[in-house]
């Protein structure tokens, strides 16, 4: 956990700043439109939430300014410049629109933020444009992309994996590493919001994924993930099975692992595509998870363990988040890891604890456990 209890303080504290946004993306959790909603945060009660980010003590948690479209909020750059006057550190998640200027791109550097992130679904345009509704939209992704990485910014790109994209991960890889992107971020989709039309991938997708976003993370770029923190335990498993990466050939990897061939032709690709990988893993491994070390605020002050964990926690309108976040029951029960199923017994517990919201969504218990996991404990067989 490094310098963050957990049980104190968020890592990371998403605020959905307004649900106002020019797309209509598939697997959006929100129902974004092109108005802000009643009963959105005003500026100076965004004031407040910022202000009330101190309250945690140092380090402060990252505020990532996100939406609906972040850029939207006729404040915006407001609300940036108080949380960066109080050394709050600060991300921002715009949608790529005409509002992303160059001149935004200028005002965001120049007021102190550090990382942006835009999303990217696809490695063609048939596949991206599909999902975000808009023709035209993964050129303008990809000018965008390379703007924000020439002006300076740690780039994030958040892929969602769907069976409509799944085939598309070594070229988005090699389109984000030849094209200086800093992070990537894999959201392991979840049927919430719009996304409830899509398709979500089977437990043992999921594992040839996580086994295939490790090897990308010996490219030089970070990866990670959102709604797959068993992605944790494969990083585990793959350095304590091989921490000299001697094991490199892919279809030595799906025999030890009992990987399906999708994995094989996923990291055989990456391979033609990147060439051999030199470096170390970059996989980010910290042990948060919904309601665990992040926490989530939507446009109107509710408070949720996650943007795609739909239970409510309480309004900031009525209660500090630093209350919500340290004492509610569901919460401390998040981070105690007490939780049913194979969950609940498993070995890497901590490190992973399943989606909250995955298990939410499956069975209206955001404790039980995380169906698209494949793993099976060594306690839970013995059981």
């Amino acid at each position: 956990m490094g310098a963050f209890n957990f049980n104190e303080r968020p890592m990371l504290v998403f605020w959905e700043s307004t649900r106002a946004c020019l797309l209509a993306c598939k697997h959006c959790r929100a129902q974004a439109i092109a108005q802000p909603m009643p009963g959105e945060l005003s500026t100076e009660e965004g004031f407040r939430l910022i202000e009330s980010l101190t309250s945690f003590g140092k380090p402060y948690p990252v505020l990532i300014v996100t939406g609906g479209d972040a850029l939207m909020r006729e404040d915006v750059f407001s609300l940036i410049a108080k949380a960066r006057s109080l050394d709050i550190p600060v991300g921002v998640a715009p949608s790529v629109t005409p509002r992303l200027t160059d001149e935004a791109i200028v005002q965001m550097k120049n007021l102190g933020v550090k990382v942006i992130s835009l999303s990217l679904d696809g490695a063609t345009a048939q596949t991206h444009e599909g999902v975000r509704g808009i023709e035209g939209h993964f050129s303008d992704t990809i000018d965008a992309m390379r703007r924000l990485v020439d002006a300076g910014f740690e780039v994030q790109i958040n892929t969602a994996v769907m069976r409509d994209n799944v085939h598309e991960l070594p070229r988005i890889a090699h389109l984000l590493k030849t094209n200086g992107v800093h992070i990537w971020e894999v959201f392991f989709l979840i049927h919430v919001g719009r996304g409830i039309d899509s398709q979500e991938i089977s437990p043992m997708e999921c594992e040839d994924v996580s086994h295939f976003l490790f090897d990308v993370s010996t490219y030089g770029m970070t990866v990670r993930t959102v709604e797959a923190p068993f992605f944790r335990r494969v990083v585990a498993e793959r350095k304590l099975h091989d921490p000299e990466r001697t094991m490199t050939l892919p279809e030595q990897i799906a025999e030890i692992f009992h990987l399906s061939p999708l994995y094989q032709k996923l990291s055989n690709e990456l391979t033609m595509l990147l060439g051999a990988s030199t470096t170390v893993s970059k996989a980010q491994t910290s042990g948060t998870r919904d309601g665990k070390g992040i926490i989530f605020v939507s446009y109107d002050g509710t408070v949720y363990p996650a943007g795609f964990l739909p239970l409510p926690l309480g309004n900031i309108r009525e209660e500090s988040l630093s209350a919500i976040y340290r004492n509610h029951p569901t919460l401390q029960a998040i981070r105690s890891g007490t939780f049913s199923g194979k969950c609940g017994v498993c070995d890497y517990v901590d490190a992973c604890g399943g989606s909250r919201s995955r298990a939410f969504s499956d069975s209206g218990n955001p404790l039980a456990e995380d169906p698209a996991c494949s793993y099976v404990p060594t306690q839970f067989h013995a059981k």
